[in-house]
């Protein structure tokens, strides 16, 4: 699949979807009515439940458990020809009264991780009367979806780019000059230190949202903080002139990018790095528990990517004479990063 941006397209749940599909069903016919079966015990004994009133915290976490399973042994094509027969079960309903679920489902704004989903997930202010609003079952579901491992990762995540932001503000002085791309509503910059005492130049928030632009231009008048509307063409085109950074970071981008379009926007921000700046870019890790029940019940799709992958990317993209470049994983193992180090 050849991906556009086009500056106005937003990324689409149905673009990576695509790009995972190898091959027809048809291929593999067997194995796929073998897993039709499967999965149609998995929802039945869940709606079982259900209509026993069983716990929806416990109903949740075995169905999650037995999703992850079939996900992880079945070919991709099965995997992804099972998810509408997922989708069209009566079982959906009771899940989408979960308020993470259901906003990730329903996708208000037109695309799959949008910021409002990762308000939810950061159990933000912003969507407690949307929470409070939810109906009992909705509630204890959440209680659940939120501190599954890929939540708790999206959160490690948040708080790890406000370090880095600090830390380097620190180390490069009030001139510091931030730029965070597919920014969202920049909720990481709600706990930065370095912001809230004026000791940075400026902090470039680029996205392709106008609800998301508007949002960061509203919250944060007055501060360090630049809100601009633009796409990842936008930077790889150079569409706005942006100047150089000391600090550029991507923290949810690349999970909906494949290796060509990743390799150019690296090469493109390490272009626009100053002497010794940074640059991040963060990729939820294969094997994550609950991606399963994601793509299912969420239709929220990730590529995921190994470590392997994380390099394959970073060597495509630098000279690894110029610069210092490291790949690790976050505190629980379900997001990796790559962080490069420009020489001065």
């Amino acid at each position: 699949m050849q991906t556009v941006f086009d500056g106005k397209s937003l990324i689409t749940a149905e673009m990576i979807a695509g790009s995972l599909r190898r091959g027809r069903t048809e291929q593999h016919g067997e194995a796929f009515e073998t897993a039709r079966v499967e999965l149609a015990l998995v929802l039945h004994t869940a709606h079982q439940q259900i209509e026993q009133g069983k716990n929806p915290a416990e109903i949740i976490r075995r169905l999650m458990s037995l999703l992850e399973a079939m996900r992880s042994r079945l070919h991709p094509d099965v995997w992804q020809a099972l998810i509408p027969v997922a989708q069209n079960h009566p079982i959906l309903e009771y899940f989408l009264e979960d308020p993470l679920t259901r906003w990730s489902f329903n996708k208000p704004r037109g695309y799959a991780g949008d910021a409002q989903l990762l308000d939810y997930i950061y159990c933000d202010p912003h969507v407690a009367e949307s929470v409070a609003n939810a109906s009992e079952i909705g509630k204890a579901l959440y209680t659940h979806t939120q501190d599954v491992p890929s939540c708790v990762a999206a959160r490690e995540r948040r708080d790890l780019l406000t370090r880095y932001v600090d830390e380097i503000a620190a180390k490069s002085g009030p001139q510091t000059e931030v730029l965070a791309i597919a920014a969202g509503h920049l909720r990481e910059a709600n706990r930065s230190v370095a912001l809230a005492e004026g000791r940075l130049k400026r902090w470039v928030a680029l996205d392709q949202d106008p609800q998301s632009v508007g949002l960061i231009a509203r919250d944060f008048q007055g501060t360090a903080i630049e809100a601009v509307d633009g796409s990842v063409r936008t930077v790889l085109t150079r569409g706005h002139k942006m100047g150089k950074f000391d600090f550029i970071y991507a923290s949810g981008l690349y999970d909906y990018l494949q290796h060509n379009v990743a390799v150019k926007l690296t090469k493109t921000c390490l272009q626009m790095l100053k002497p010794n700046g940074t640059f991040l870019f963060a990729n939820y890790a294969e094997g994550n528990p609950d991606a399963g029940y994601r793509e299912m019940f969420m239709d929220w799709v990730l590529l995921l990517r190994s470590e392997v992958d994380m390099w394959n990317i970073v060597n495509a993209s630098v000279d690894r004479n110029t610069v210092e470049a490291r790949v690790f994983f976050g505190e629980n193992r379900n997001v990796l990063y790559a962080v490069i180090e420009k020489h001065g």
